[in-house]
């Protein structure tokens, strides 16, 4: 097999949104990469988008809302094995629309350090930690 670092890298974008001191997170569906993992809501960046522009589509898409990207919180690579991922997570201020639900099985609105509760994909855990380190972002 390939070393990670020679195969080319699936960019994607997770949104980090925060609700009374709260961050919403959602479980993967069945039979999709990492099923039943919970992870931070976003997906792949489409050729010629920004991350800004792919992260507000995604949201659009997979729950019905409108948001305002603001802060970079991190990046980070994670080798899967089969797939290298380059995550990008920002905060997200969420704007009009009522969350549907139309690509993961569940949603939740959870603490940072209730957060170990949930069986997490592993390229979100650097998500998680930063968040148990630095706290929830006020709105």
């Amino acid at each position: 097999m390939e070393p990670a670092v020679a195969r080319n890298p699936i960019r994607v974008v997770a949104a980090v949104m925060a609700r009374d001191g709260r961050i919403l997170i959602a479980r993967r569906r069945r039979g999709d990469h990492q099923e039943s993992k919970w992870e931070f809501p976003g997906g792949k960046i489409e050729p010629g988008e920004t991350p800004e522009e792919s992260l507000r589509r995604e949201l659009r898409e997979e729950f019905a809302i409108e948001a305002e990207v603001e802060a970079l919180l991190g990046m980070r690579a994670h080798d899967y094995g089969d797939r290298v991922i380059e995550l990008a997570a920002y905060w997200v201020r969420v704007g009009a629309g009522d969350f549907a639900l139309r690509a993961h099985d569940e949603i939740a609105w959870a603490r940072p350090e209730e957060m170990s509760r949930f069986d997490f994909a592993p390229a979100d855990l650097f998500i998680v930690e930063r968040l148990r380190n630095q706290g929830v972002r006020r709105a």
